[in-house]
């Protein structure tokens, strides 16, 4: 057999890869790339092979990174089902359809400019009718029961990343022997509140795993406190709490704690919580729905309350006209407005009315991928451009870690520990940037022992058995980013050495610290002197 890497290789969407089963070819997962324009264009990309010769997709999850280019898959030729967990299967229902009116309406808007540059329309990526083509063909699972597909046996494990998230392990039986492959989707933190904690997989002999936190460990605080001194920090000073959230999951584990905080009489039942998403709030319909997926002690209280924790403050804005009245409001309010990295959606118009202003604060509580408008604001950038406008950034930009809904690097590590015999003969790191691919990589050889790869864009390996053979990308931009991965990690692994002698330096002779401050701010200067030619 052979896997072929078509997505999330050294970034952290897209998430795509093809397996080739004898005659057969089928999908995991088929998502869009979020982020930086280049990552952007390359959801209009050619798909490398032919969709009309795709038997199935079978999808991790109802994030659009991992899901949202199956409506175009769907349109550019192919007719098999999308296997999915129950409720993914709801999610999507809502995800797909917001997505193409996304597309549809960013390509209206560049149209307009473009009519006035007399330059050609463009098309939209799919759109609203490619969407609900699509989700005619999405086929639900159960957890746990196996799924017979032509001669692939496959099972889905509960991941805890979001509701209806999925391990899912593929038996392939080739020349009599069997080989487990397993693709971890997005693993989510154990011991969270909503869902369940990601699964124990029984053996694997080839894994392929998440790394977005893998150079990090999420601290361990009190979220709830620290939530509730960001709002009254906030509120004293007269100005909003502007929370970019994920419409799915990450809204409602933040209800969660507002409620809490409420119900403890620690939250001021006069600050306004409006949830600022249509997706956010069709999202939250269909976790009720599928509250049976939630952990037990989520499950214990719906079956007290019987329905959703009804608190004062909450507020629905339904509809547009409902959105833009908020940033003419008076007094202070918290809103939670999609999307979550504030690349899109009604945020943006929250952002523009917010960013200038010193009361108010931004508050990010989830992964912000390279070259989004929450990476940069969290970096530090002092000028953005937001619809259109020139705005200078003087709100308080603020990040709580240890809401997203990924593992961290520890957290990884001993879901991968726990898998049973047989180990994994190959580890393939996916779904992350190459500096946290390699701390992790080194983290699973030095704690694990096992084989390790962060596979390029393009890259494929054949399989037979527990051997496998990597076939390099031929992608010239792959091939170049490969060469450039291996001078930084050199570069890297020397300034690692350079830092701990420094370090041990001063320690041993602390009159040396200024001195050896100063030459390194010299270095510093001296080396962006040397990178302005290259724009960097």
């Amino acid at each position: 057999m052979r896997l072929e890497f078509l997505g999330a290789a050294h970034v952290v969407t897209g998430s795509c890869y093809l397996l080739h089963v004898g005659d057969h070819l089928y999908l995991i997962d088929c998502g869009m790339y979020q982020g930086t324009r280049r990552l952007r264009e390359m959801n209009y990309e050619d798909f490398p092979f032919n969709p009309a010769e795709i038997e199935a997709v079978f999808l991790t999850h109802a994030h659009i990174d991992h899901c949202g280019r199956i409506p175009r898959l769907v349109r550019e030729g192919f007719r098999g089902k999308v296997y999915a967990t129950r409720a993914t299967c709801d999610l999507v229902r809502i995800m797909l359809p917001d997505s193409a009116h996304i597309q549809e309406s960013d390509a209206e808007l560049m149209n307009r400019k473009n009519a006035r540059r007399s330059e050609a329309p463009i098309t939209p990526l799919y759109t609203q009718a490619d969407a609900y083509a699509a989700l005619e063909q999405f086929e639900p699972v159960d957890y746990r029961t196996p799924l017979q597909v032509d001669d692939l046996r496959l099972t889905f494990r509960d991941a805890g990343h979001i509701l209806g998230s999925a391990i899912i392990e593929i038996v392939v039986v080739e020349q009599g022997k069997e080989t487990k492959l397993v693709f971890s989707g997005d693993l989510g933190q154990p011991d969270q509140p909503i869902l369940c904690d990601p699964e124990v997989i029984d053996g694997a002999d080839f894994l392929l795993v998440e790394s977005t936190y893998g150079d990090r460990i999420h601290r361990d605080y009190d979220k709830e406190s620290a939530l509730l001194e960001v709002i009254r920090d906030t509120m004293d000073r007269g100005g909003n709490v502007i929370i970019p959230s994920f419409a799915v999951g990450r809204t409602q584990t933040l209800l969660y704690y507002f409620y809490n905080l409420w119900k403890a009489g620690r939250l001021d039942g006069d600050i306004p919580i409006i949830i600022d998403s249509p997706l956010a709030i069709q999202a939250t319909r269909v976790f009720l729905k599928n509250y049976e997926d939630f952990d037990e002690e989520t499950i214990a209280f719906f079956g007290e309350q019987g329905t959703i924790p009804a608190f004062p403050q909450v507020r629905i804005a339904e509809t547009a006209a409902e959105s833009r009245a908020l940033n003419s409001a008076e007094g202070a309010a918290i809103i939670l407005s999609a999307s979550g990295m504030a690349d899109a959606g009604r945020v943006l118009h929250h952002l523009k009315h917010n960013l200038w202003r010193p009361e108010s604060t931004i508050l990010f509580v989830g992964y912000q991928a390279e070259g989004s408008l929450g990476r940069r604001l969290i970096d530090g950038i002092k000028r953005v451009r937001v619809l259109g406008e020139e705005i200078a950034v003087k709100a308080q930009i603020q990040m709580l870690d240890g809401f997203s809904a990924h593992a961290d690097a520890e957290q990884i590590v001993r879901w991968m520990e726990s898998i049973k015999e047989p180990c994994p003969a190959k580890v393939f790191l996916v779904h992350g940037e190459g500096q946290a691919q390699e701390a992790l990589k080194e983290r699973i050889q030095e704690e694990l022992g096992l084989e390790v790869y962060a596979p390029f864009l393009g890259d494929v390996v054949t399989i037979q058995g527990r051997s496998a053979n990597l076939i390099p990308s031929n992608i010239s931009s792959v091939s170049v980013e490969a060469e450039m991965e291996e001078v930084m990690r050199d570069f890297d692994a020397e300034y690692r050495q350079l830092r701990k002698a420094v370090i041990r330096t001063v320690v041993r002779q602390p009159k040396l610290m200024e001195p050896i401050i100063r030459t390194m701010q010299k270095a510093r200067n001296y080396f962006k002197k040397l990178a302005a030619p290259y724009n960097i």
